[in-house]
């Protein structure tokens, strides 16, 4: 896992910054698992937890909502 990327959102200071590929890395390194896609609009799902994440680019760069969704998974259930 890229700790600059995993600290990029856990710091919550480039939430509007962090490139949609590590991004979406990121999400498969803390465990998801991709389901489907439906336009820009994809689908992870965890598997332990039951949580859904759905990501998509704005442009080359991840939306900050979906930034601080995952922050708060992370916090909410240890994922590392």
């Amino acid at each position: 896992m890229d700790k600059k990327v995993y600290e990029s959102v856990i710091s919550g200071k480039s939430d509007y910054n962090i490139s949609f590929t590590d991004f979406q890395t990121l999400v498969i390194n803390l465990g998801f698992d991709f389901k489907r896609q439906d336009g820009s609009h994809m689908i992870y799902r965890h598997n332990e937890y039951r949580i859904n994440m759905n990501i998509q680019p704005d442009g080359s760069k991840a939306k900050a909502y979906q930034v601080r969704q995952l922050r708060n998974f992370i916090k909410k259930y240890g994922l590392k």
